[in-house]
């Protein structure tokens, strides 16, 4: 799932696999300072900095930030291996890479996959279109091999894109999208990455787990098959998924200064590392904003002055008996020196089959206070202070 910003416990046991991610600014941003991000990418290390150890399956790789919003990190398809960027997404459940196929401008400006130099490839000619919240692809099922660090999976399914939108996919600096959500959400008949990791017996417990940074010194890691306690304060809280789908949890309430600005009756809210924003229904968010900003710059409800930011309330979500708070230093982002901007938007209520009336996504600006652990043998979700 993707709502990305216009302006984006000791480890379990033997086999633990930590995969450092990326982040970049704002898309518009970006997007406003193109050649920033193409200096920036062209700076990059594209090959696997790999570190092994004996009697643990240790992998990482190292990707320096590009500032705020978007995660990423490098996988490997095929024999010999192409390198790709992609989104570790909580929030859908396919991967797919842009093919040599694919003539479409937003396939031009990242790395495609080419089927006929991989010795290892098997096309099997399904045609497919995935929707995101920022784009859709279409295109064609293939199998190869996968390989993130040092964890290989041989004949995983996955889609070459052989037509994007443009807009917000053209733009990201990562090449496609590794899904990690649950595999009732993935194409029919296909078997998601994690859950060949898992079947498979590549990882030897059914977890995975992230450290968003917020800072540029520090390194962004999903890990999987066990956890780093390193990378969290506390204890974990543990969570019940409500239902195997997206990593969906109950929520129980929403304030600001003691007043209830959403989730009044109990709500359904999506743990989403593919989501930039805090987002939710579009009349809650238009009233959240207004309480904030009610004096908005430039004619955008989102945009205020960042002298704001310390008058500002802190939102405090409750989740299964636990308050999370999010202060304003995580939910407004520095659009410029003097003006910022408010990551809440709107449009969940397009969203279906999720077993509620209300529901929110929280994304990077949530994850980014939170590291968050993912447990499919438990189906539940552990939330601690990011260290």
């Amino acid at each position: 799932m993707k709502w990305l910003v216009l302006l984006g416990l000791v480890a379990l046991s033997e086999c633990i696999v930590k995969i450092p991610l990326t982040k970049m600014k704002t898309m518009q941003e970006a997007i406003r300072e193109k050649q920033l991000l193409e200096d920036f990418l062209d700076e990059q290390p594209h090959s696997l900095s790999q570190h092994s150890d004996p009697d643990k399956k240790f992998s990482s790789h190292q990707l320096k930030n590009f500032q705020n919003a978007v995660y990423f990190g490098t996988i490997t398809i095929g024999t010999p291996p192409q390198e790709f960027q992609v989104n570790f997404d909580t929030g859908s459940s396919d991967l797919w890479v842009p093919s040599v196929d694919c003539q479409s401008p937003s396939c031009s400006k990242h790395k495609r996959f080419d089927p006929q130099k991989s010795t290892t490839f098997q096309p099997l000619n399904q045609k497919i279109e995935l929707v995101y919240g920022s784009g859709t692809m279409k295109g064609v099922l293939g199998s190869d091999t996968i390989q993130i660090g040092n964890l290989v999976i041989v004949n995983q399914i996955f889609g070459l894109s052989q037509n994007q939108s443009s807009g917000v996919l053209e733009q990201v600096p990562y090449d496609g999208i590794l899904g990690l959500a649950y595999p009732s959400l993935a194409i029919q008949g296909t078997t998601p990455v994690f859950d060949n990791l898992k079947n498979r017996e590549v990882i030897s417990e059914p977890v995975f787990a992230f450290y968003l940074s917020s800072r540029p010194e520090n390194i962004s890691t999903v890990m999987f098959g066990g956890v780093d306690h390193t990378y969290h304060k506390g204890k974990l809280q543990w969570i019940p998924v409500t239902q195997a789908r997206f990593w969906q949890v109950a929520m129980s309430s929403m304030t600001m200064n003691g007043n209830v600005v959403g989730c009044s009756q109990g709500c359904q809210a999506v743990v989403d590392t593919g989501t930039s924003l805090l987002v939710g229904p579009t009349h809650l968010v238009t009233d959240i904003l207004k309480l904030i900003n009610p004096n908005p710059i430039l004619n955008d409800e989102q945009m205020l002055s960042c002298d704001a930011i310390n008058s500002l309330p802190t939102l405090l979500l409750t989740i299964n008996g636990i308050v999370y708070p999010v202060p304003p230093d995580y939910y407004i982002q520095r659009f410029s020196e003097r003006i910022c901007f408010i990551s809440f938007q709107g449009g969940t209520e397009i969203l279906k089959n999720l077993g509620t009336s209300e529901t929110w996504i929280l994304g990077d600006v949530f994850l980014r206070l939170y590291f968050s652990v993912y447990d499919r043998g438990n189906n539940r979700i552990g939330l601690a202070p990011a260290a």
